[in-house]
């Protein structure tokens, strides 16, 4: 055989043969585009870099034809559980890594880590909060509506509508159970309008107050004790699983974090549990997910009805938020500022930030931070109640 015939043979069985000479295989160079596209948000805009780095790279490698680096077809099949058989033929790395997308695992473990960062203070000082966080939902189930009409299935809606809380992991959770064909969508979407949340809300949020409403300036909220602070994880924790068994896992983890944070007698694996393995785990959690948006499962209309459903989830969440945050108002005589109704979409801390650049653009004497982390972790809690009601109801 000739040096001609090897380049020749060695160019037929290559990659780039794949993408040009192959019926379909410009799919793949839009694929590889969207890769570097997402790459460019978390590197140099540093848009939800944590997650859209990897999740953008697994996307990258998923996508190199004949690369065969994750195979779907192990985890979706007639049956829609594990090919134990085929995992261990032909399994590669990613595939097992993918396991801990697919059997639920990864979900918790961040929300445990979540929770030794998270301070209820400003909820537990200020119960109203919750009903903030319950309003800004509204985007969740206004949105599986929508993609009810647009001809989804119920699970597949369910799936799209948690768009809406403005919570990654949450989303992938309740995608896996309900629509795992679809969760390579779903967590691009949720994480890029994660990324996106300052530049969403504050057209929003103008567009629904007034000036005199943007300028008021609230009070302080109560002092917290640490037995309040101790109780309050427990309490939350008995209260919801009773009530949605579905969403014990995530809301259990994040309490289980909080408690070990606010008892100060596991300092340990308090740090490990929101540094190292919550590292690890969102490394884990990127690639896998971005492994699942090959080119034959994210280049069609259900995706770009997805995306453009969940703006619409981001919207009208904010706006349930921020409308029960004008009724507070008036229910309190101007004692609540509606702006921090916004922050009940989860995307903690982003959302209270932006509760607290709005305000400050029109009273620079306003600072609405802490009382914007009220319905900012109390959106953490119900959109975890709204994934364990929709994975009830369709699981």
């Amino acid at each position: 055989m000739s040096i001609i015939q090897n380049i020749v043979e060695i160019f037929a069985n290559s990659g780039w043969a794949q993408i040009f000479f192959v019926e379909g295989g410009w799919k793949y160079a839009i694929m590889l585009v969207v890769a570097c596209v997402l790459l460019y948000l978390a590197i140099v805009k540093q848009f939800e870099p944590l997650l859209l780095l990897p999740i953008g790279f697994g996307m990258l490698m998923t996508n190199l034809p004949l690369d065969g680096l994750f195979h779907m077809e192990i985890f979706l099949n007639e049956t829609n559980h594990i090919n134990w058989e085929m995992l261990g033929s032909s399994g590669g790395m990613a595939d097992y890594i993918y396991l801990g997308v697919k059997l639920g695992i990864y979900p918790p473990l961040i929300f445990l880590g979540i929770g030794t960062m998270t301070d209820f203070e400003p909820l537990i000082a200020r119960p109203s909060s919750l009903l903030l966080g319950a309003a800004a939902q509204l985007g969740i189930f206004f949105t599986y509506l929508g993609a009810k009409l647009l001809g989804f299935t119920g699970p597949e809606a369910a799936s799209i509508g948690i768009i809406g809380g403005a919570d990654g992991p949450t989303a992938i959770f309740t995608t896996t159970k309900l629509a795992p064909h679809l969760l390579g969508s779903i967590a691009v979407a949720a994480y890029c309008y994660m990324a996106l949340v300052p530049v969403i809300q504050p057209p929003i949020m103008r567009a629904l107050t007034t000036e005199k409403e943007r300028q008021i300036i609230m009070e302080p909220p109560r002092r917290v004790s640490k037995t309040e602070k101790i109780i309050f994880p427990i309490m939350v924790t008995i209260i919801v699983s009773l009530t949605l068994p579905d969403a014990a896992i995530l809301v259990g983890c994040l309490m289980m974090g909080n408690l070990m944070k606010e008892s100060g007698v596991v300092e340990r694996i308090t740090k490990t549990a929101g540094n190292e393995l919550m590292n690890i785990i969102t490394i884990f959690l990127g690639f896998s997910v971005g492994c699942t948006t090959n080119a034959s499962t994210f280049l069609n209309v259900q995706t770009v009805e997805i995306i453009v459903l969940g703006v619409i989830a981001f919207g009208v969440g904010t706006a349930g938020g921020v409308l029960l945050g004008k009724v507070m108002c008036a229910a309190t005589h101007g004692k609540i500022n509606p702006l921090i109704g916004s922050a009940g979409v989860s995307a903690v801390p982003m959302a209270a930030r932006v509760s607290q650049k709005v305000g400050q653009e029109y009273n620079p004497r306003n600072y609405l931070l802490m009382h914007a982390m009220g319905p900012n972790v109390a959106g953490v809690i119900g959109s975890a109640v709204a994934a364990g009601i929709l994975i009830n109801m369709f699981s």
